[in-house]
């Protein structure tokens, strides 16, 4: 166990949380034992990873790829002896989409296969194009598109590449040091500085999106055929995102492939040097406008209290993800490593006194929509914070979302009462790395919708691994990323905090409630 972790926690908290919060958890020793044996030696977590990613495929909001792992989830969750398992629609989200054939090549000065991807909700090519390509840098303002009007016609479009990629010494995978953990345990430390944008930024942003509203709109009216476009990555690695919005009445834009930017790089170089090239590029992609409700995947382990089952432990991930991989790291890998924990506690048999719920949210790609639309159905409106009856009843609700990498501990979200309490459930997984609880926000996760209506929802501290420079959001987020032992460990704390929570006399302490979201 690292002493300065806890030793920086217990001194740093003791001022500030209730005396009655810094009381001696009772833990089930026996049944901590279960769950790691169980966890650790006849793990299921890694099955589930590969039905998750490699037999369901990518799974993009609304696409037949999140169909699929809806219905499997379902049918798994049942299996393992959890009831009530759903597919619950959440509202109306938007158009499905689905890619049925992706190929581009140069094909002149010579041929050379490139790596890329259709951009999600763009439309077919007209069948196979083979055309010369123009270069167009991008904009900065409205009268720097002026110099391509009548250049356009019958080319596909090369964008220039915003950040060219960057050969780095740092190792492909990274684990928190002491120090770092540490640091962030340490509530007198300073912490880093929001990464929400300002008002100014957020003008600037809104400009460009204007700006590129503008160009798209100069390369449909001007007869442009196809768009290449690269936004990050390295080693044949690309980053991905819609092209087009979601929404059923959305703007028509051109058919475009997002690519690996060495190969757009090259396309650049030729040209600029005066060298003719041409590029061959065939997508097929389909819309689906039957369904256009998004869907979370909900089950549940009935409570054996007479006074608490009513009450709910919730823990979940997002299921969908991004199109050009499989999405292992984001997020089968926490939906795998939650799907365990539920079926750990099902199989050692153990008997929680709270309702334990597990969500499988969809469409949090696109803004947390599956688990802010439950969040409003079930719980609150952050708009308005007129509470629902179940608002009450919810105990705590656990996320997994930020890779595939073992947990080191967990954000208290500023919950200053919570803290002490987790640093005793973290107690017993000390020898497996999980020491750390740290008072700092964490962001970007389904943990939010509930933090926002003033529910205790948290988010699991872990490695970072290759997660952010390598695998998120791009063409490498497949199976292979996954590191078993890395799921296992992670399965047996998640299994673990969520029977605690349940187990508990009380539910979590909760910070106050927020004002309106309306009124703020």
């Amino acid at each position: 166990m690292n002493k300065l972790l806890l030793f920086a926690l217990a001194g740093g908290l003791a001022c500030s949380t209730p005396a009655a919060a810094q009381s001696k958890e009772k833990l089930d020793g026996a049944a901590l034992a279960k769950i790691r044996d169980e966890g650790m030696n006849r793990s299921k977590v890694m099955e589930t990873a590969f039905y998750l990613t490699d037999v369901s495929g990518p799974r993009l909001a609304n696409s037949e790829g999140l169909k699929r792992a809806n219905e499997w989830t379902k049918k798994q969750l049942t299996q393992y002896g959890l009831v009530n398992a759903n597919i619950e629609a959440w509202g109306d989200f938007g158009r499905g989409w689905d890619v049925d054939k992706s190929y581009v090549a140069m094909t002149a000065p010579y041929y050379h296969s490139m790596i890329g991807f259709p951009k999600a909700w763009t439309p077919s090519t007209p069948g196979p194009l083979r055309l010369p390509v123009v270069v167009m840098k991008t904009p900065t303002t409205e009268a720097d598109l002026d110099q391509y009007k009548g250049k356009l016609r019958g080319k596909i479009v090369v964008m220039s590449v915003p950040t060219p990629p960057k050969p780095s010494a740092e190792p492909d995978l990274k684990r928190y040091t002491d120090e770092e953990l540490s640091k962030m345990a340490d509530p007198t430390a300073a912490r880093p500085a929001s990464n929400m944008p300002d008002a100014a930024a957020m003008a600037t942003r809104r400009a460009q999106m204007a700006l590129r509203t503008k160009m798209s709109e100069l390369m449909m009216s001007e007869g442009a055929a196809a768009v290449l476009s690269a936004r990050g990555g390295i080693y044949g690695t690309f980053n991905t995102t819609n092209g087009a919005p979601y929404a059923a009445d959305a703007t028509p834009v051109l058919p475009e492939v997002e690519m690996a930017p060495e190969d757009q790089l090259r396309l650049i170089r030729l040209v600029e040097a005066g060298v003719p090239v041409e590029v061959e590029l065939e997508t097929k992609t389909r819309f689906q406008t039957q369904d256009l409700k998004g869907y979370n995947v909900v089950a549940e382990i009935p409570g054996t209290d007479r006074k608490l089952k009513s009450e709910v432990v919730m823990l979940g991930g997002h299921l969908d993800s991004w199109h050009a991989a499989t999405g292992a790291t984001d997020n089968a890998a926490g939906c795998a490593v939650m799907m365990e924990a539920v079926r750990i506690l099902k199989t050692t048999g153990l008997k929680p006194r709270r309702t334990i719920r597990i969500a499988l949210w969809g469409e949090e790609e696109q803004g947390l929509h599956g688990s802010r639309n439950y969040v409003k159905n079930h719980f609150a409106d952050p708009a308005t914070m007129k509470l629902l009856p179940d608002h009450e009843k919810l105990a705590a609700y656990f996320n997994l979302d930020n890779g595939g990498g073992k947990i080191r501990g967990i954000y208290a979200q500023g919950n200053e009462a919570v803290a002490p309490i987790f640093a005793e459930w973290l107690k017993p997984f000390a020898d497996l790395g999980a020491t750390t609880v740290t008072l700092r926000n964490t962001g970007s996760t389904d943990h939010i919708a509930f933090d926002a209506v003033g529910l205790p929802g948290f988010q699991f501290i872990q490695d970072g691994l290759d997660y952010f420079p390598t695998t998120h959001h791009t063409n490498q987020d497949t199976y292979d990323r996954l590191i078993a032992d890395d799921l296992k460990q992670a399965s047996v704390v998640v299994a673990s905090f969520v029977y605690d929570a349940a187990m508990r006399d009380q539910k979590l302490p909760r910070k106050p409630l927020p004002a309106p979201a309306k009124a703020q």
